[in-house]
């Protein structure tokens, strides 16, 4: 891609209060609040030497802030169009993330023993993070735009095949974290049923006596224990301002815990190694 073409086509935009620049086509799918949220809401902790996947990454929001936030976090970008991972490899590149951050493509619906690029990395990550496309195909009207469409619609058995594959690249203890519609709930536990347990659904709100929106699901690969469902977050108070703690997140990168306390899946296993 030309300087001259990336002026035309993207964005230069600012996330966690200008600690992440990002780059992003100016037309079809732009990643905003829900990515921010999401990647908060990973339960990776400094200092553990952690591994993070991002599944369908994009232009590489979600992962990049994550890296920011936790300083000894490894990241890895899978995303299925070349021409997105192209971005991300440049705003991994501009946000000096380098050592700890790398992009592969990848099509996550497809079997793993067809991706040998990601099958040698197969039960080795701490945190798996997804931000799906939100509409069922057929669901509405599929854009011409070809990175639109693949952005925002997803045929319907897509997302049990993301959540096997997630569960394929977790290790056992690792956490699975995906952000969804709120009336996609039970699809999302219906995905990760059988794969992850001890799950935790946290709703978001646009605004206090309003249904929620969005919801964040997680869970726990190999455990028993039963779903929880979370009180949530708020977004708004007055007219369109964030509230304090949704400001600290988007603004300022604080982590959103989704649950009362650790989760299990936050423990590195001493087994495999950093």
């Amino acid at each position: 891609m030309t300087g001259r073409t990336a002026e035309r086509s993207l964005t230069d935009d600012a996330f966690l209060g200008g600690a992440l620049q990002i780059l992003q086509p100016k037309e079809g799918y732009r990643a905003g609040v829900d990515a921010v949220l999401l990647a908060a809401a990973a339960p990776v902790m400094d200092g553990r030497g952690q591994r993070i996947l991002d599944v369908g990454a994009g232009v590489g929001v979600v992962g990049l802030a994550v890296a920011r936030r936790v300083a000894d976090a490894s990241v890895l970008l899978v995303e299925r169009e070349a021409k997105l991972a192209e971005i991300a490899r440049s705003n991994i590149e501009r946000n000096g993330l380098a050592t700890r951050v790398c992009v592969v493509v990848a099509d996550v619906s497809r079997r793993l023993e067809d991706l040998p690029e990601l099958e040698a990395e197969a039960g080795s990550f701490d945190h798996v993070l997804a931000n799906p496309p939100y509409n069922a195909e057929g669901a509405g009207t599929v854009s011409v735009d070809a990175l639109k469409a693949a952005a925002n619609f997803m045929p319907g058995a897509t997302l049990a095949r993301w959540a096997r594959f997630m569960a394929a690249m977790a290790r056992p203890g690792g956490t699975a974290t995906i952000i969804h519609r709120a009336d996609a709930l039970g699809e999302v536990l219906t995905a990760l049923a059988g794969r992850f347990g001890g799950t935790v659904a946290f709703p978001l709100y646009p605004r206090a006596g309003k249904s929620a929106i969005r919801v964040l699901v997680q869970g726990i690969k190999g455990s028993s224990a039963p779903l929880e469902l979370r009180p949530g977050l708020v977004l708004h108070g007055e007219g369109n301002k964030f509230v304090a703690e949704a400001e600290a997140i988007l603004r300022h990168g604080a982590a959103l815990r989704l649950a009362e306390t650790e989760r299990k899946g936050s423990r590195r296993n001493p087994a495999r190694g950093a």
